[in-house]
């Protein structure tokens, strides 16, 4: 009786595990989820979102309903004039926002990168978006 008590058991601990890898991970790869915080890569989503020199991907981090991070992944942006963005704070103006708040706060372009500005605006939004379409 006890093996078959420990036989349940464990498959009823194999379906749980299972069920929250499941959840874990999106099929798409666009987003995951794990213990509570979204991470929205934006690479797949905004291939036809272009800055100056092509596209400009971001890494989202969402907890909470709350955004935590935006990264910029590889891109062929001219350095200096990203650089100049990244670090004049463009990507952390969404910190600490709501995502509603967030699609719906005007984010003023970087002067000089205009072109890298609007293409980070567009994939936050497009990022967003998705997040709010197939959170669970």
């Amino acid at each position: 009786m006890k093996k078959k008590n420990l036989s349940i058991i464990l498959s009823v601990a194999v379906v749980a595990l299972a069920a929250v890898l499941i959840s874990c991970t999106s099929s798409d790869g666009i987003m995951t989820k794990k213990k509570g915080v979204y991470t929205i890569n934006t690479t797949t989503l905004s291939q036809d979102i272009k800055g100056y020199n092509g596209p400009t991907p971001l890494i989202i981090t969402i907890e909470k309903d709350k955004i935590v991070k935006v990264e910029a992944l590889e891109n062929a942006e001219t350095p200096r004039f990203f650089e100049h963005m990244t670090k004049g704070g463009m990507l952390d103006r969404w910190n600490g926002m709501t995502v509603d708040d967030a699609l719906n706060v005007k984010v003023d372009v970087v002067a000089g990168a205009t072109f890298s500005s609007n293409a980070i605006i567009e994939n936050v939004r497009l990022g967003l978006n998705y997040y709010k379409e197939h959170k669970k």
